[in-house]
């Protein structure tokens, strides 16, 4: 059976049952926060107990309850128990966010198989098994949301992010069909399209992987892109456009105008990008030689015999 509608003015959020993956820190922890705030119960899954508990305590009081659950959304048949559970303890799941996720970055040439595995494995697997799990129990239920954080980087494209992109793109790609599919049945969908965000995750990039120096200067290098947009703005962007059932919430105003501008032009988005590529590997190259002849060069004047 459906769920009613809300009375109008009433919180679309309030007296709601969510689970949020990789809600330990950084998107999912502000996404935490916002939930609570509005006076949804929130289950924080995430793969560091710790992380998740601390978020759990810090939880002002007067919010929605929150409860933490130990999750690696890489187990399929972990993520469909804690599912079930959370709709048996509550007699619902309102909304899952698909949220968990990890950065691997650097040039395709440095990558190993390890890399493209794991990314793929968290970020595409780790939300088709939470998608596989809450579907068809939101089918039978008659309503709920399904939110898949994706990436700016999939809907553009993203140099020195291939795996992370092919990823993303994937998501994004899952997120339309589904909602396709679940819309004249009572299930909403969407996908969450940040651009760079300040999260630990740009100082985690390629966590427990063979480092690339793109990897290791993740941070700096997003930074000279311009100010990062902060987690607890985006969470705000993503209830609000959950609360408008869109298809994807992009944000902020400048990952909006990315995103337009590979859609409608977006062979001057493509040859913007490679020449921002040359750009950058012409820098490299020179400070490269610049460093090369400094070591070069003799440390001092010879002394005379």
């Amino acid at each position: 059976m459906a769920a009613a509608a809300s009375a109008p003015g009433a919180d679309a959020f309030a007296g709601r049952i969510a689970i949020v993956t990789g809600g330990g820190s950084g998107i999912g922890e502000a996404l935490v926060r916002a939930l609570a705030a509005r006076g949804t119960a929130v289950v924080i899954a995430d793969i560091d107990r710790a992380g998740a508990e601390s978020v759990a305590s810090s939880v002002t009081a007067g919010g929605g309850p929150v409860s933490t659950a130990v999750l690696d959304v890489r187990d399929a048949g972990a993520v469909s128990a804690l599912v079930n559970e959370v709709a048996a303890e509550h007699g619902k799941l309102d909304f899952i966010f698909n949220n968990a996720g990890i950065a691997v970055g650097g040039l395709v040439e440095e990558l190993t198989l390890d890399h493209w595995n794991r990314v793929l494995d968290v970020n595409l697997r780790g939300v088709v098994h939470g998608v596989h799990a809450a579907y068809p129990l939101m089918l039978r239920q008659g309503h709920g949301h399904i939110v898949n954080t994706a990436s700016l980087a999939g809907l553009v494209p993203g140099p020195s992010l291939a795996p992370y992109a092919a990823a993303k793109h994937a998501v994004v790609g899952l997120s339309l069909s589904l909602r396709a599919e679940g819309a004249s049945r009572g299930v909403k969908v969407s996908a969450v399209c940040p651009g760079f965000v300040d999260t630990p995750l740009l100082g985690r990039v390629n966590p427990d992987l063979p480092q690339t120096e793109i990897g290791a200067n993740a941070a700096a290098l997003a930074r000279q892109l311009g100010r990062l947009y902060q987690a607890d703005a985006l969470a705000q962007d993503v209830l609000r456009g959950v609360q408008q059932n869109k298809a994807l919430i992009v944000a902020p105003r400048s990952a909006r105008v990315a995103w337009r501008m590979a859609r409608y032009a977006p062979g001057f988005t493509m040859r913007s990008i490679i020449s921002g590529v040359r750009r950058q590997g012409a820098q490299v190259a020179a400070a490269e030689s610049a460093q090369e002849a400094q070591a070069a060069e003799p440390s001092g004047p010879a002394k005379s015999p």
